[in-house]
């Protein structure tokens, strides 16, 4: 089992209070929300790389599914990495006047990339967004090198940001009811629309995944964490019912055979 020490060092309550409070500029102001998204994601992965003993991510080529317009790629070249950024959506693509040349148009559950590719296959919050989340994670798995990390982050539909901008408790009672209020309310559906855009996966889905890829010889789980919370918090992923209440981002983290 890969040591997670420093990893752990670098989740700290502080980096979790400083996460927490950034999510109140997720709508108004997504640049200075991504930005630190970014700047976190960047630092968790160099953790990861490190505790797995793969070395820095200096010349790594590095995989961002569902990287939106761009934020992430600053912070990754910032270290010597060479990112692609795939995105399904054009206007996400453009909608913070960041032009990429390693950007690319593709559907996360069909990655048009070749196999054995990417030292580093990452997604951020995307996975509650797609239909078959798993077979995106198959997809990541298939492109990154043997050898290679497969990095995987969502949301928990049961934790309190579960329905995104549609409220802290409103999804608690149907994902439909969410969705409709928050249209009654604004006079404009929301940005992510349950049943289209936003769809209700569990932690015990992604744990499930992650041990028949495991089962299957495919690749070792080195990581099963919530992403938000501090090292002393991790066992939470451990207890069932609990976990789907207060993990709310779980991040699994595959090391690829072969």
């Amino acid at each position: 089992m890969t040591s997670l020490a420093r990893t752990a060092r670098f989740s700290t309550l502080r980096r979790s209070l400083s996460l927490l409070a950034s999510f109140r500029h997720e709508q108004p102001h997504p640049e200075i929300f991504y930005s630190g998204l970014a700047r976190d994601t960047r630092e968790l992965i160099e953790h990861l790389l490190a505790d797995a003993s793969l070395g820095a991510l200096q010349d790594k080529r590095v995989l961002d599914v569902g990287g939106g317009p761009g934020y992430f790629a600053t912070e990754f070249s910032s270290r010597g990495a060479y990112l692609v950024s795939l995105e399904p959506d054009v206007g996400e693509m453009s909608a913070a006047g960041i032009a990429l040349s390693t950007s690319i148009r593709g559907d996360g559950m069909n990655l048009p990339l070749c196999s054995d590719s990417f030292d580093v296959t990452y997604s951020s919050n995307v996975a509650e967004h797609v239909p078959d989340p798993w077979r995106m994670g198959e997809e990541m798995l298939r492109v990154t090198k043997p050898g290679g990390l497969a990095i995987l982050s969502y949301t928990i539909w049961l934790g309190p940001f579960g329905g995104h901008e549609t409220g802290l408790w409103q999804h608690y009672v149907s994902g439909g009811f969410a969705r409709d209020r928050y249209q009654r309310k604004h006079g404009h559906p929301p940005k992510n629309v349950f049943g289209t855009s936003l769809f209700d996966v569990s932690c015990a889905e992604g744990i499930a995944w992650a041990q028949k890829v495991a089962a299957r010889g495919d690749a070792e789980v080195v990581a099963l964490i919530p992403r938000y919370h501090p090292w002393w918090a991790w066992w939470m992923v451990r207890v069932p019912v609990l976990r789907e209440f207060l993990v709310s981002n779980l991040v699994i983290v595959l090391r690829k055979q072969g």
